[in-house]
């Protein structure tokens, strides 16, 4: 891009073709948790995407920020705020569905359940509205009703509410393939905290122990730090038979 020659169209669709390439990278940095270089990419991409005049693209390297704050202890509840209006309310459906989507985690991070379910629900209508069969960028077409279900889920725990976030977990989970063994093995952890806040110790300890299976030897370091996590509020309960054979598997 520094040194192309080309039209004006052309160079928008360079740039946003470096947006997404760099927001992959950012994502790929975060994953295996090297956050300096994954926030320098979330910049570069929004840049890149602004100066392409890609309002989606634009708003989803804000939307990847605020999902990076969230996880590494910053609010990301004014950053999800406005990756939303960037993007604003042309966006295809899948790009409202996966910002809003977004938009609820940083909510549920920030403990605001209120804020959380509006806009579980703005995802929701995205989903389901009509133009939801406009097509979308390639970027957000794995955003379906699964992928809310998981996400509503995942809010719902974080909220330390296990009755709603259970049944989410559950139905999301049912046919979700082994193969996809990063994703599983890190959507099952949020199920296991959903289990032990309703008390179930024994069934949270089993799906810990699924989730610490399936991440073995995956390049992503965020399942076994949410499984660390998890077994630190497992100790104690040390006393029942499952938890004890659990810990001291992982002691190992």
């Amino acid at each position: 891009m520094r040194h192309a020659s080309c039209t004006e169209t052309t160079g928008r669709q360079l740039l946003s073709l470096v947006a997404e390439q760099a927001q992959q990278a950012g994502w790929a940095a975060f994953d295996a948790g090297r956050q300096t270089e994954a926030s320098a990419l979330y910049e570069k991409a929004f840049q890149a995407a602004t100066e392409a005049q890609n309002a989606a693209l634009a708003g989803n390297s804000l939307a990847f920020l605020a999902y990076q704050q969230v996880s590494t202890g910053t609010s990301g509840v004014a950053t999800a705020a406005a990756s939303c209006e960037t993007a604003s309310a042309d966006a295809p459906a899948t790009v409202r569905a996966l910002l809003f989507e977004r938009r609820a985690w940083a909510h549920a991070k920030a403990g605001q359940a209120k804020e959380t379910e509006q806009a579980l629900g703005q995802a929701e209508e995205a989903l389901t509205g009509n133009d939801s069969d406009r097509p979308g960028p390639d970027w957000s077409s794995w955003v379906d009703t699964r992928e809310l279900q998981i996400m509503k889920g995942r809010c719902w725990t974080e909220l330390h509410r296990p009755l709603r976030a259970v049944p989410a977990l559950e139905a999301a989970l049912a046919d979700f393939d082994d193969t996809h063994a990063r994703d599983k093995s890190l959507y099952l952890t949020w199920l296991a905290h959903a289990y032990l806040d309703a008390g179930e110790i024994e069934q949270s300890a089993t799906v810990i122990t699924k989730a610490m299976d399936l991440s073995t030897g995956i390049g992503s370091v965020r399942p076994q730090q949410r499984a660390n996590e998890f077994l630190l509020r497992l100790q104690p309960h040390r006393t029942i038979a499952p938890v004890a054979e659990l810990l001291d598997r992982a002691a190992m």
